[in-house]
């Protein structure tokens, strides 16, 4: 590849980066057809790349996509519309979006677009990946992945919803206060999604998720921008900058898996957890304490070791009631389970574990035997913790942790 091939090349790159969602969005506002919004910028990218080394990168390639875009999507309807009052209506597309192509600045349709995905209409399981699709742009084999599918069922399901909301008219709207609930909980749910499955990946050597965790930040200051006042947004992004700040220490220089408890304070990013600290500060003014905000509350807590020199547990464990009495997830269970075993002890930290034992959900939940086994361990309970080791680590993708609990299984016998 030649070096004004490489220019080109990367400055697509940075284009759909920085504005697929939001080309995407303002096209398909237009006409409520996501999937030929789709394409007609794909066609734009395609161009791009065609015409780019031999033109050179335009001053403003958005504005240069989106034209070629607009261009693409005019010719697709002047083709499907033959009739008088079809041609009216082509013109009158025309005319918008030739008077549109004046301005210089592309009016924000993103957060319009995730609503539009998350609209009652659409199946409740397949609103977080459409929008990690039309927003960020993401195949379906990498939503697949994060949504244990297979990639042909979830590009059916995308297809399908799609086709739903331009059959069904669905409005491309942020929706009044009164309408926010379960929209907003699909939103929100979709960045963190896409921020959670980056994060399992923390030395970012596996390609479809390499990006995922700065895409789920991004999302989440995005919606925390365009929504200031909503605090469950401003609790999701301090609980992702909570997380992200953590990241140089989750591994030791040899690539070894290094647990919250036991990772180096100083090799946190104090500029993250500072602006976490504030967005939490401000979420909480607001009157509404939610999912996120409360397990924000749980990472500030464990930041505060870089102050205080110990976590308290105490806090922890209560913060973990609130979030139980919201979320009846087995995953707070657990942790809450660890927090109660830290601030009373294994016993009782081991019978709050015990009362999950019914949940179906927990025989391949990784997480659960490895608590499990570390506090049957404490008791010296030996061989029921090495069995429980022994389900971790074969439920265990990471090889890191698996490393981890093969030694701690180890030490445990010798």
């Amino acid at each position: 590849m030649d070096s004004r091939s490489e220019i080109a090349r990367v400055a697509a790159e940075a284009a759909a980066r920085q504005s697929y969602g939001k080309l995407v969005a303002w096209l398909a506002a237009r006409t409520r057809d996501v999937a030929a919004a789709e394409d007609a910028l794909a066609d734009a990218f395609a161009a791009a790349l065609e015409r780019w080394p031999r033109t050179g990168v335009p001053e403003r390639p958005e504005a240069w996509l989106l034209a070629v875009a607009r261009r693409r999507r005019v010719d697709a309807v002047r083709r499907r519309l033959t009739s008088e009052a079809g041609r009216e209506h082509l013109k009158l597309i025309a005319e918008e979006m030739e008077a549109g192509m004046t301005d210089d600045d592309l009016p924000d349709e993103r957060l319009r677009l995730m609503f539009a995905c998350a609209h009652p209409a659409i199946e409740p399981g397949i609103r977080s990946p459409l929008i990690l699709q039309t927003v960020l742009g993401f195949d379906a084999a990498t939503i697949a992945s994060a949504f244990l599918v297979s990639p042909a069922t979830m590009g059916q399901r995308l297809v399908r919803a799609k086709t739903r909301i331009r059959e069904t008219g669905i409005p491309f709207r942020v929706p009044e206060r009164t309408e926010l609930g379960e929209r907003l909980d699909a939103v929100l749910e979709a960045i963190y999604a896409a921020f959670a499955e980056g994060w399992s990946d923390p030395a970012g050597t596996e390609t479809r998720r390499r990006n995922l965790a700065g895409e789920g930040i991004w999302l989440g200051r995005l919606v925390a921008s365009l929504m200031p006042e909503e605090p469950e947004a401003l609790g999701l992004l301090s609980l992702m900058l909570f997380a992200e700040a953590r990241r140089a220490a989750r591994r030791d220089p040899a690539g070894d898996y290094v647990p919250l408890a036991e990772q180096d304070h100083t090799l946190w990013d104090g500029i993250l957890v500072d602006e976490a600290e504030s967005l939490l500060r401000r979420a909480a003014t607001m009157g509404v304490i939610g999912r996120y905000q409360l397990e924000a509350a749980v990472q500030s807590a464990h930041a505060a070791r870089r102050l205080t020199g110990r976590t308290d547990w105490v806090a922890v464990r209560e913060l973990y009631d609130a979030l139980l009495s919201i979320a009846g997830s087995p995953v707070v269970a657990i942790n809450r389970a660890v927090a109660i075993a830290e601030a009373e002890g294994a016993v009782a930290g081991l019978a709050a574990l015990y009362v999950l034992g019914d949940d179906k959900r927990l025989d391949e939940y990784q997480p659960y035997w490895a608590a499990r086994a570390g506090l049957l361990a404490r008791l010296g309970q030996v061989s029921q913790a090495c069995q429980a080791y022994d389900r971790a680590i074969g439920l265990e993708r990471d090889p890191a942790v698996r490393r981890f609990l093969q030694g701690k299984r180890a030490a445990l016998k010798n």
